[in-house]
């Protein structure tokens, strides 16, 4: 199973938010364990460093990154990718590129908490708690 993580729920794991810590961390663990293969797009490991330095050491945020690369799969977007999302014409314009790097990846779901972003996408988008339900 090939999923497209977006930052929300990597970020309830590294911030530890309640109530989706639980849940995110078992779409996590199922990445960790290679029962799913968890794509991140590049565009989420810019925003994830964008939240994490107002809040870490530069030291730190370099851990954690490298910590991510030894469980999730990054990949580029590229000037196709912007266009494609662009002529979606959605109203958040970062969804949209999600959206169709999901659908370049060819991943099966894309798993996120604003899954009503994602009502227009080719690749069905699910929270962690529907995921887990299904499998």
């Amino acid at each position: 199973m090939k999923l497209l993580i977006d930052a929300n729920i990597l970020l309830d794991v590294l911030q530890s938010r309640d109530p989706y810590v639980h849940t995110s961390s078992v779409i996590w663990k199922l990445c960790e364990t290679e029962r799913a293969k968890g794509y991140v797009s590049a565009l989420t490991f810019a925003n994830l460093v964008y939240i994490m330095r107002k809040e870490l050491e530069p030291k730190k945020i370099k851990e954690i990154l490298q910590a991510l690369l030894l469980i999730f799969e990054f990949v580029d977007f590229s000037v196709s990718d912007l266009s494609k999302a662009a002529e979606l014409g959605w109203d958040d314009f970062e969804d949209a590129i999600q959206s169709v790097t999901a659908d370049r990846v060819h991943a099966d779901y894309i798993i996120t908490r604003n899954v009503q972003d994602f009502a227009k996408s080719k690749v069905i988008a699910f929270t962690p708690s529907e995921l887990i339900d299904r499998i």
